[in-house]
């Protein structure tokens, strides 16, 4: 076999969010950049995770509110029964996949970045094999992302399925029990109910959204209530039924049962992609199951760096995206260092959930003397106009000086709020200064501005 032999400045493995970045700025910055990746470009974000879920999560909810006007309706409109293709609907999604991926490759071509299309295995810090290539580096990136963590006693196959296979269903299930009641969990069992499924969710914790405060996970209790989504909280799964169409669980009290379903989603969380491509073979420091890595995305090998979910929580797409692109920047010569103010969080659940920085519960453990205020969306008229008013933004800022550290929302389309939620806290902004800036009438985000005004004691609208 003839070995081909190639190098590059920068190397980088994992075409996701955190790779095709870090590679599209190199380009930018005049760094000879190679980029490999064994499936699509784009990596779990745009193709099996973030942009296919909210596309199926919209088709969801406009499936649903299409149904709601079949009987009475409080705007006055009457419909009849709405159907749904499933088939099309994926291929609508698949279509807003395919336009977005297309693009990340005619970026990367444009900034003259060598997409290498196969699976890459590590030979040592400086060389990778991809086939019978052979590329040699300066620099290598690793950005391989995370994978779905799978249950031993019902691994994924079959009617058993992860993230990945839900978002693209040939047929809707009529009964799917979802194993995990975290936000991919939740994301995913709202939207099979609102597409005409019978949803149960189990469980370990004592409510859903466990890592979310009780304040935040109220309304979207209320909301699979309303919804009809069945819980078995402080319950644990054994394993599947004998028949293979049911799911054995055990409940609180220690009784066991079977839940009759015709597709499980196990949603339980996810996993670094540490193995298949010779990561082992570097023998690099690591954090746990993540590789350590310090605040410039340096590992413990000299010029090999990594970025995004391989290194840890919070393992969020638009962390991978800034780290990349600061390293390339670090490669170039730029002086950067990875020290956020702070990292959005979203829940796209009915209703979704931000969380930036600091809530009262953490500031309070770390000893920071804070004040906080809520402002209800029941109070905000165009939540009103919406039909959106379960909810509301809360804010937390330190007493002496009242910097912001955080913001808080639960409510419809809230996602949207989490921009000038992150900005402020990354600029220093006192209560004073959003309180004091003049807010779109009627918008949402007259509610953040109402929290500011709450805290300093003098809220106009509630």
């Amino acid at each position: 076999m003839t070995v081909n032999t190639e190098n590059t400045t920068l190397l980088v493995i994992g075409g996701g969010p955190g790779g095709y970045v870090a590679a599209i700025r190199a380009g930018q910055l005049g760094i000879p950049t190679m980029l490999v990746e064994g499936a699509d470009l784009g990596g779990t974000c745009l193709n099996i995770g973030c942009i296919p879920s909210k596309a199926l999560i919209h088709a969801a909810d406009a499936f649903h509110q299409a149904a709601s006007y079949t009987g009475e309706s409080p705007l006055g409109i009457r419909a009849g029964a709405p159907t749904i293709d499933v088939r099309q609907t994926v291929a609508w999604k698949d279509g807003v996949v395919k336009r977005l991926t297309g693009g990340v490759g005619a970026l990367l071509k444009k900034n003259g970045v060598k997409v290498v299309q196969g699976w890459a295995r590590i030979l040592d810090g400086k060389t990778i094999a991809v086939g019978d290539l052979r590329i040699r580096c300066e620099h290598l990136l690793l950005a391989t992302g995370s994978v779905p963590v799978e249950l031993p006693f019902m691994p994924f196959g079959g009617n058993v399925v992860s993230s990945t296979e839900a978002l693209a269903p040939e047929t809707l299930p009529e009964h799917l029990v979802v194993v995990g009641a975290g936000y991919i969990g939740l994301e995913l069992g709202i939207a099979y109910r609102k597409l005409g499924a019978r949803v149960t969710v189990v469980e370990a914790a004592g409510r859903v959204l466990p890592a979310y405060d009780d304040e935040l996970v109220k309304p979207v209790a209320a909301s699979l209530k309303r919804l009809g989504i069945g819980l078995h909280l402080e319950s644990s799964v054994l394993g599947l039924a004998e028949d293979g169409r049911g799911v054995r669980m055990k409940d609180g009290g220690g009784e066991e049962a079977v839940l009759e379903a015709d597709r499980v989603l196990v949603a339980v969380g996810r996993r670094p992609r540490t193995e298949g491509y010779g990561l082992e073979s570097l023998l690099l420091d690591m954090n746990g199951r993540y590789v350590r890595t310090d605040n410039q995305c340096r590992t413990s090998m000299r010029n090999v760096w990594a970025i995004g979910d391989l290194t840890g929580e919070p393992m969020l797409a638009h962390r991978a995206m800034a780290q990349g692109e600061m390293v390339a920047e670090i490669i170039a010569g730029k002086r950067r260092h990875f020290t956020p103010g702070a990292i959005p969080a979203v829940c796209f659940t009915d209703p979704e959930v931000v969380v930036v920085g600091m809530t009262p519960q953490e500031a309070a453990a770390l000893g920071v003397d804070c004040i906080g205020a809520s402002f209800p969306f029941a109070a905000n008229g165009r939540a009103m106009t919406l039909e959106s008013t379960d909810g509301f933004v809360r804010v937390v800022a330190r007493k002496d000086n009242h910097v912001i550290v955080g913001w808080q929302a639960v409510g419809g389309a809230v996602s949207e709020l989490s921009a000038a939620f992150v900005q402020s806290i990354e600029m220093g902004a006192q209560l004073e200064d959003v309180a004091g800036t003049i807010h779109a009438h009627p918008t949402l985000g007259e509610a953040v501005q109402e929290a500011a005004l709450r805290a300093l004691g003098h809220a106009l609208h509630i």
